[in-house]
C-alpha cells in the first residue's frame, strides 16, 4: 500500500514523478523530495521556488520543511535566497543532530558548505509582477498580496514509512525575512508513521496560531478517519478565530493516514489538491463545502485544467 496527497493543482506532474516511484517500491523521503522538486523548479508557479513572487525589496525568499514520521526528523529553511531547492536543503538539516532550522544567511552559508546549487530565484516573470505591483498601488500603501499558495505534501510508501514537506515563496511583497507557517513544525506539516501526517496552505500568521497540522494528526492519534479529523480541527479553529479576532485567514489542510486514507478541509471556495494511490491515479480535485460546512470533493475537469494552466502560462507585460 503506498499513497500521496498534495496542495493545489500544481503538485500533479511532481506527484506524477513520485508516483512512479513509489509504485516501484521506492521510498517515502525520495518520493516527496522529487515531487516538491518539480514544483521549485517550474517558474509559471508564482508562489513556489524558481518563478515564485520576490518580498517588498524584490527579494526571493524561500521557506521549506521535511519530516521524517519514522524518526521525527526534521529540518526547516527560512527566508533563503539564491538556491534552487530549498526542500534538497530542508531534508539535509534533518540528518542533522542540532542546527535543524536554520534561516536567512545562516541557511545559505550552510547550503554553500553542502555543495547545494545556488540559482537567482528571480525570474523575469516575478519582476514583471512585481513591477506591476508597485504601479497599481502607486498612490497606496503597499500591502501583501494575498496569495499564498503553499506547496504541501503527506507521503506513505509500500513499507509504511510516512514523510511530510512542504515549499513556498510566501507572500507577495512581504517584509524582507517574514516566515510563515510552511516550514514551521506543527503548523505547516507534521508526520508520524504510526498514525500519520497533514500539511497546511494558507495565510501562515493564523495557520500558526493553531498547530492545525498537528492537531489533525492528534485526532487521527485518537483513531479518527482523516477526513473527519480534517473538518474538525479546520472548522473549530476557524470559528475560534473568527471569535476572538473578527476573521479568520484562509486554511487549507490535507491529511492522509497510515492506511493510505486521506481527508481535506479548508475554509476557502477554490482550493485544488492531488492524490496518488496504489489504486488511483494521480488525479486533480477541487473541495467543496456544504451548507453544514463539511467538505466534499469533484474531479476536476478537462475544461477547468486547461484554464488553470492558460492562466498561470499567459504572457506578461509591463505596465
Amino acid at each position: 500500500m503506498w499513497g500521496m496527497i498534495a496542495t493545489w493543482r500544481m503538485a500533479l506532474e511532481g506527484v506524477s514523478e513520485a508516483a512512479e516511484l513509489l509504485e516501484k517500491e521506492g521510498n517515502a523521503s525520495d518520493a516527496i523530495v522529487r515531487a516538491i522538486c518539480a514544483v521549485e523548479d517550474f517558474e509559471y508557479y508564482k508562489s513556489v521556488g524558481y518563478g515564485g513572487l520576490p518580498n517588498e525589496e524584490m527579494e526571493v525568499e524561500l521557506d521549506a520543511g521535511y519530516m521524517d514520521g519514522d524518526t521525527f526528523d526534521i529540518g526547516c529553511v527560512g527566508a533563503i535566497k539564491d538556491y534552487a531547492n530549498p526542500i534538497l536543503i530542508a531534508r539535509a538539516l534533518s540528518k542533522e543532530r542540532v542546527n535543524n532550522f536554520l534561516v536567512g544567511a545562516g541557511a545559505e552559508k550552510y547550503a554553500h558548505r553542502h555543495g547545494f546549487v545556488r540559482k537567482n530565484m528571480l525570474s523575469e516573470r516575478a519582476k514583471i509582477h512585481y513591477h506591476n505591483r508597485i504601479v497599481e498601488n502607486r498612490d497606496q500603501e503597499l500591502k501583501p498580496y494575498a496569495g499564498h499558495d503553499t506547496v504541501g505534501m503527506v507521503c506513505l510508501d509500500t513499507q509504511g514509512h510516512m514523510t511530510a514537506a512542504t515549499s513556498t515563496s510566501g507572500l507577495f511583497m512581504k517584509h524582507a525575512g517574514r516566515v510563515g507557517d510552511s516550514p514551521v513544525l506543527g503548523a505547516g506539516f507534521y508526520v508520524d508513521s504510526q498514525v500519520g501526517g497533514a500539511s497546511a496552505t494558507g495565510f501562515g500568521e493564523d495557520v500558526m496560531k493553531g498547530c492545525v497540522s498537528y492537531e489533525i494528526v492528534r485526532l487521527m492519534k485518537e483513531g479518527m478517519h482523516p477526513q473527519k479529523a480534517c473538518d474538525q480541527a479546520v472548522q473549530t479553529f476557524d470559528r475560534e478565530l473568527r471569535r476572538r479576532r473578527g476573521k479568520a485567514g484562509d486554511m487549507s489542510l490535507i491529511a492522509m493516514n497510515q492506511k493510505g486514507e486521506w481527508g481535506v478541509s479548508t475554509n476557502i471556495d477554490n482550493f485544488s489538491f492531488v492524490v496518488a494511490g496504489e489504486k488511483q491515479k494521480p488525479t486533480v480535485y477541487l473541495a467543496k463545502k456544504d451548507e453544514a460546512g463539511n467538505s466534499y470533493f469533484e474531479e476536476a475537469d478537462e475544461a477547468w485544467m486547461e484554464e488553470y494552466m492558460r492562466v498561470r502560462t499567459a504572457p506578461l507585460a509591463y505596465k
